[in-house]
């Protein structure tokens, strides 16, 4: 059953294959192992190409080779999104017959015209609440945001809340060319995987109430959340695969993951980047702790990549 949690811990990675891999998607794959790995857990690896417009051929081939350059090992199967349509649909059809569903016209251009005076710009105004499936006109999907306030705790960055209507407003959970949305995708992915907790980027935290959201309407059990600090540049600017961020070099892996370790507050000892990188992984696991992970959202990083 989905609303069932397992007795085994169960962590995972979910890259988006828009590029190869970075620091800061380094980052995050090493806190979510770690985590696994000091819970006696399982590392689960998810391709999130739910958008597939965003794809670029390759770069998960690349990922993973560079994944396993740097030591990484995972359980099962590695699931991609884009196969995964069949279950995105019965969590939608699960939602229409809730009446939680509703079709949305409004294009981008739009909702900017409308937002435009407003100082929440990206909160959805509502606009085609009133209309009802089914509907001939392209249209999105959108989950009717009902007045309810999100709370959750991250290990992290700490107590979070978010009141989905006032805030955020109705999201889309089918796009308009068809293709589902990353909110219902990536909340049926963590369900059916058994997810127990997700450790990933702070770029994500304002994501997290409305999936915990869609989490409660479709009857799944809420994994706990841990959300690491961004590596970002001198002007404040996330490192980012969409934005040509260089890639690791996996010829100074050593040099890196003791970059990275850094970076999450376990201060490895100085000389540790001379050790081989199974031996860092042991120390990494021994020492970790979550604790010590700055609760930061955002933290410049200089390296040599």
């Amino acid at each position: 059953m989905l609303n069932k949690k397992s007795s085994i811990y169960k962590g995972r990675f979910a890259p988006s294959p828009t590029g190869p891999v970075h620091f800061g998607t380094l980052v995050a794959a090493v806190g979510s192992y770690l985590q696994a790995k000091t819970n006696n857990g399982e590392w689960l690896i998810r391709i999130e190409d739910v958008d597939i417009t965003r794809k670029v051929e390759g770069a998960d081939v690349d990922i993973l080779h560079t994944l396993e350059a740097f030591g990484f090992e995972w359980h099962g199967q590695i699931i991609y999104q884009s196969s995964q349509n069949e279950y995105y649909q019965q969590a939608l059809e699960q939602l229409i017959s809730q009446n939680l569903v509703f079709p949305c016209l409004c294009t981008r251009k739009q909702l900017a015209i409308i937002n435009s005076s407003k100082m929440n710009r990206s909160m959805y105004p509502g606009t085609c609440r009133h209309r009802q499936l089914p509907q001939k006109s392209q249209h999105a999907l959108r989950l009717l945001a009902k007045n309810k306030t999100i709370y959750f705790d991250d290990a992290v960055m700490g107590k979070q809340s978010e009141n989905i209507k006032k805030q955020c407003g109705d999201i889309i959970i089918k796009r308009r060319d068809g293709l589902f949305a990353y909110q219902l995708a990536v909340v049926v992915d963590d369900a059916r995987q058994g997810i127990c907790e997700i450790v990933r980027g702070a770029d994500l935290l304002d994501s997290t109430a409305r999936q915990i959201y869609l989490q409660k309407v479709l009857g799944y059990s809420t994994p706990t959340y841990c959300h690491l600090p961004l590596a970002v540049d001198a002007d404040g600017k996330k490192i980012s695969k969409s934005d040509g961020a260089t890639k690791v070099s996996i010829k100074n892996r050593e040099k890196q993951l003791c970059s990275i370790l850094e970076f999450l507050g376990q201060n490895p000892p100085a000389d540790l980047s001379d050790s081989t990188i199974n031996d860092i992984w042991s120390w990494a696991a021994q020492h970790w702790d979550i604790h010590q992970v700055p609760s930061k959202e955002k933290i410049q990083t200089v390296t040599d990549q």
